[in-house]
């Protein structure tokens, strides 16, 4: 339930220092040139970091609507498609940031296939972020 309670910046910040620390969580050759959609016109700006912290925002959310696929993280981190006069569209985010970060937590043994209904955090990856998110509260208190 703690992870309810955290700020989601907060938890998504020290959740990605901490998988900087798995060896099979690492940025793909040449992501540092990926744009995150396709409407998008640069790639983040935070390039060192932005993989580990797209990867720390996938386990938080697979914790918030597990179970989950690509398709629909591929809309929750989707925007808005601006091309001239008119009315605005929905656009969905690039699918392979989303699966290649999935399949490494699964390498990880953070993520877990759930019968072919999506994926959802593992025991090692509920006890990953429940205790990031108590050492939180704990830091709060004091």
């Amino acid at each position: 339930m703690s992870v309810f309670v955290v700020q989601p910046e907060k938890i998504i910040e020290i959740l990605a220092v901490k998988l900087k620390e798995y060896p099979e969580i690492s940025p793909p050759e040449g992501s540092e040139f990926w744009k995150t959609a396709f409407f998008k016109e640069l790639a983040p700006m935070d390039s060192e970091n932005f993989w580990y912290i797209r990867c720390a925002s996938i386990l938080r959310k697979v914790k918030k609507f597990g179970p989950i696929g690509v398709n629909k993280l591929r809309k929750f981190y989707g925007g808005k498609n601006r091309k001239g006069r008119g009315l605005n569209h929905s656009a969905k985010a690039s699918g392979k940031i989303i699966r290649v970060a999935l399949q490494q937590l699964g390498e990880a043994k953070l993520l877990d296939l759930k019968d072919r209904k999506g994926r959802v955090l593992s025991t090692e990856g509920t006890s990953l972020i429940e205790r990031t998110a108590y050492e939180i509260l704990r830091s709060k208190e004091q």
